[in-house]
């Protein structure tokens, strides 16, 4: 069982106590980069970042679909797209744990009832906010939607830039990578599709 490392002077804030092993797992990271976790700038690195990573994905702890059950019904009638577009989220890739940092834009066609807008950026951060794909980032943000919103049609679209390509292994900065997903009208009708594809800039 790992030991934990409280609060004491070095954290007077009270911080989350960080296992004693996950200290050494990050200093043997560190050892193993070729550097020394015992030098004076390094000293409180493991603290450091593991309280970084419990912050990064801290989307393991909630679940999204929460955020979308308080639902506005007195709508006026209102039966066009609702959008929210340029939405800025970061998540960390599973395959190398480096960033992912890009934009969404999300959209649905209501049935009888509409949420608050900020719930739907608060969906895609807590997808966002644990080791992802961004392909199964933005199927999850839709499907979500779907499910709980029950609207007409739910279209997502996601543009990010991946750390793992730009700045190690091809090292090819400045490279977008888009994905989206379309469900009910707006992967049924063309029209449609357009419209929302339109009204997102793309």
């Amino acid at each position: 069982m790992s030991s934990l490392v409280g609060p004491d002077e070095d954290n007077p804030l009270g911080k989350p106590p960080v296992p004693e092993d996950v200290q050494d797992a990050i200093r043997t990271l560190i050892r193993w980069a070729g550097d020394d976790p015992t030098r004076e700038g390094l000293i409180d690195t493991p603290k450091r970042v593991a309280r970084a990573w419990l912050e990064y994905c801290q989307g393991y702890q909630e679940e999204p679909a929460i955020h979308l059950s308080r639902i506005f019904e007195e709508v006026g009638g209102y039966n066009e797209v609702v959008l929210l577009k340029d939405i800025p989220f970061q998540s960390h890739c599973e395959h190398h744990m480096a960033p992912i940092i890009g934009k969404a834009a999300i959209a649905y066609l209501p049935r009888d009832h509409v949420v608050g807008i900020s719930k739907l950026a608060r969906v895609l951060h807590g997808y966002a906010r644990r080791l992802q794909i961004q392909e199964r980032l933005t199927a999850e943000v839709a499907q979500c939607i779907w499910d709980n919103l029950r609207p007409h049609g739910v279209a997502v679209v996601i543009e990010a830039s991946h750390a793992c390509m730009t700045a190690r292994g091809v090292r090819t900065p400045g490279v977008g990578m888009i994905t989206s997903r379309m469900m009910g009208t707006f992967l049924e009708d063309e029209r449609s599709r357009k419209e929302v594809l339109s009204l997102m800039g793309y």
